[in-house]
């Protein structure tokens, strides 16, 4: 019998039972096994997904993606980063007319291949680009070797109770059709929203259908037609139907034009993809690509519908939803699986702390208060991304309803360099622009502030954007995830301000002058809170600062400290010296993790 096949047992007990084993699932599982927490996941699916779904994993995912040890298995297996440094838009595809194919416009994208100071600043980490597809397996190795015969694929849950003190399950075995229950403290929900929601009863909060979209995972060698190796995503305006095509490469051994697998997608308007065969897709996939006669391997053929989803709640009692059980995006702007993994970096850190007793049940609370309205909003951006998509077809001025031969006079228009077509580019071409922000919203990936007891106000003025989407500014507002700094310790040492924040611990940073407050932590940590200390100057301290990047960000004196949370979250500062360090930061212990002094 293999580990599959397991259990030989009708109940197991467990602090936390994970349901789902996808993206938000296998976070949840690598996290908690780093935490020391005992888990079981089960999936009803017999295998990760074989879907060529979610692929851009924002810098603050891959951070977190790091603390599980697998960024660096992405990266390698990932888009290679001078692959991915642009988007692109195109006139048409292929086909006679030699303007066929040609570039409309290229725009620098998620960081620049890492070059765009912006990012340099914001992570020591890249935006990575791995499908689903094949991201889900070295997920799951790394759980399973983290988590050993309790990863559970084709076990899917069938029923579920709960109490004031526990929850139970009961799973089926699909290799073998036996039944068992689980019982467990919590449940985490990462079943793409299937089957928990409905149990526990959440219901979804509808934010809207835009369209319905087919999916095609080919195989193809377009490297004589695809341009510029620099383009990950190729939004390509198709004259003879009408419609923007999309065409991303998928590797899995060579990016750019020269991949060996792709997807396409295609919008169809009302009900028309529910009449649509797999072959008249493929069909409407050439004749839109202008490639009736290319060599092409359908691999898979899939219909989704474009649309918003946000759960009316994120807990029922002891069951918590996560990633795709508690929202779902439009796939523009590469929000919603980075969404369910910070999900679970948010919720995993919050359960241990339960259950090794550092924290009361209140803290459980600050989870749906945290996550839920920075889901709200990139749900909002994914579709506000979508509608801008649709913006540049009407300042192309393409239609459906045109003829083959309007729509491609109107793209020459584009293309052209007479003054009679000036104003119909420029307008094209600001609707370009305004699109910058679905691969350059750099602080909607980092520029949100958490709002919850388990954040300590100071008092301070809310920090206000420059730019609310694009230009993500660092700084230390209660809330805001821990700016990105360089330091050295006494031999030199470089390493990344948030490699200091241990897994499951607080971390006390002080400016140099700060030895009062690294005192009274000790004293926390002596009693058995799980918090570290360090004092940050350029001269003077545990570690130096030597390019003064966290003197620009760290807002606080060389007397003041602040506190970070186990998910690298500041959740409390004071800016100067204290008459009583220790009562300051025992009271933002207490109010954090709401326990008693």
């Amino acid at each position: 019998m293999t580990a599959q096949q397991q259990p030989t047992t009708t109940e197991v007990e467990v602090p936390v039972l994970i349901v789902g084993g996808g993206g938000a699932g296998l976070t949840s599982s690598m996290l908690l096994s780093r935490l020391g927490i005992k888990h079981l996941l089960v999936s009803a699916l017999p295998t990760t997904s074989n879907l060529p779904k979610a692929h851009v994993l924002n810098q603050r995912t891959m951070e977190i993606l790091a603390d599980v040890g697998i960024a660096d298995a992405i990266y390698e297996k990932g888009t290679p980063a001078e692959n991915m440094a642009a988007m692109g838009w195109y006139a048409g595809f292929a086909g006679p007319d030699p303007d066929m194919g040609r570039r409309i416009a290229k725009i620098e994208s998620w960081g620049c291949a890492y070059s765009n100071l912006n990012w340099v600043q914001a992570s020591p980490l890249r935006t990575a680009n791995l499908p689903q597809i094949r991201l889900e397996p070295v997920m799951k190795a790394r759980a399973d070797e983290l988590n050993p015969g309790m990863i559970r694929f084709h076990h899917e849950l069938t029923r579920l109770e709960q109490d004031a003190d526990s929850v139970r399950a009961w799973i089926t075995n699909h290799e073998t059709g036996e039944e068992y229950t689980v019982k467990a403290q919590y449940l985490l929900g990462c079943d793409g929203g299937r089957t928990i929601p409905r149990l526990v009863g959440i219901a979804p909060e509808g934010l809207g259908v835009i369209g319905y979209t087919a999916t095609a995972h080919v195989s193809a060698d377009l490297s004589r037609l695809a341009l510029d190796p620099d383009v990950l995503i190729r939004w390509t305006w198709c004259p003879q139907i009408g419609e923007m095509a999309v065409l991303v490469p998928m590797g899995p051994d060579r990016w750019g034009p020269d991949s060996e697998e792709w997807v396409f997608h295609i919008t169809y308007p009302g009900d028309a993809l529910a009449k649509a065969s797999d072959a008249e897709i493929e069909a409407t996939m050439r004749l839109a690509l202008g490639i009736p006669d290319q060599p092409i391997t359908v691999h898979k053929i899939t219909r989704w519908a474009i649309e918003g989803m946000l759960a009316a709640k994120f807990r029922a009692g002891r069951v918590f939803l996560v990633g795709d059980a508690a929202h779902r995006h439009p796939p523009t702007g590469g929000l919603g699986l980075t969404s369910g993994i910070q999900d679970a970096h948010n919720l995993c850190w919050k359960i241990a702390a339960v259950l090794k007793g550092d924290a009361g049940e209140g803290l459980l609370d600050t989870y749906e208060d945290e996550r839920r309205p920075v889901d709200a909003r990139n749900i909002q951006r994914s579709m506000e991304n979508t509608m801008g998509h649709l913006e540049i077809g009407r300042a192309f001025g393409i239609s459906p309803a045109s003829t083959a031969e309007a729509n491609w006079a109107q793209v020459k228009r584009i293309l052209s360099d007479r003054s009679e077509d000036a104003a119909h580019r420029s307008e094209a071409m600001r609707a370009i622009r305004r699109l910058s922000m679905e691969a350059n919203e750099l602080n909607v990936e980092y520029g949100y502030r958490y709002r919850s007891a388990a954040i300590v106000p100071d008092g301070t003025p809310e920090p206000a954007a420059i730019d609310d989407i694009r230009l993500y500014e660092p700084n230390t507002f209660p809330g805001s995830p821990l700016p990105h700094a360089w330091i050295d310790d006494e031999a030199g040492n470089r390493k990344a301000l948030m490699d200091l924040v241990r897994t499951g611990r607080f971390l006390l940073i002080a400016g140099e002058e700060g030895q009062d407050w690294c005192a009274a932590a000790a004293l926390g940590a002596a009693n058995g809170m799980p918090i570290d200390a360090v004092r940050i100057g350029h001269l003077d301290g545990d570690f130096f600062d030597p390019r003064l990047a966290w003197a620009q960000f760290r807002g606080i004196s060389s007397q003041g400290a602040l506190l970070v949370r186990p998910d690298r979250v500041v959740c409390w500062r004071h800016a100067g010296a204290s008459d009583d360090p220790q009562a300051a930061l025992s009271s933002a212990l207490r109010l954090v993790l709401d326990r008693p002094a």
